[in-house]
């Protein structure tokens, strides 16, 4: 079975469903902690993980309005951020969603 890309999933998700998850701040991390528990599951290390993360924001950051302080903090950062700063928000992003579940 071929790997989803999560971007891939983030765009084809139906606006209902996206404006649940982004609804709040918890709802936004307990999505992030199900996705990195189910990664974890697929045996995806840190790496993988942070990947997937990244692929995520970066398509938020291009595609959605953030929806909250939180998001919009977030987004801010990761406007401002170089390469290897995304990189690490995104294992930090990792690291707070897996502590959410």
């Amino acid at each position: 079975m071929a790997e989803k890309d999560p971007k891939n999933a983030a765009a084809q998700m139906s606006e209902d469903k996206k404006d649940d998850i982004m609804k709040s701040f918890e709802s936004f991390k307990d999505y992030l902690g199900d996705q990195v528990n189910k990664g974890e599951k697929l045996g995806l290390g840190s790496e993988g993980l942070s990947k997937g993360a990244k692929r995520v924001a970066d398509y938020l950051a291009k595609h959605e309005e953030p929806r909250n302080r939180e998001e919009k903090v977030l987004n801010e950062l990761w406007g401002v951020a170089n390469k290897e700063e995304r990189e690490h928000m995104a294992h930090v992003l990792v690291k707070l969603a897996d502590q959410t579940n």
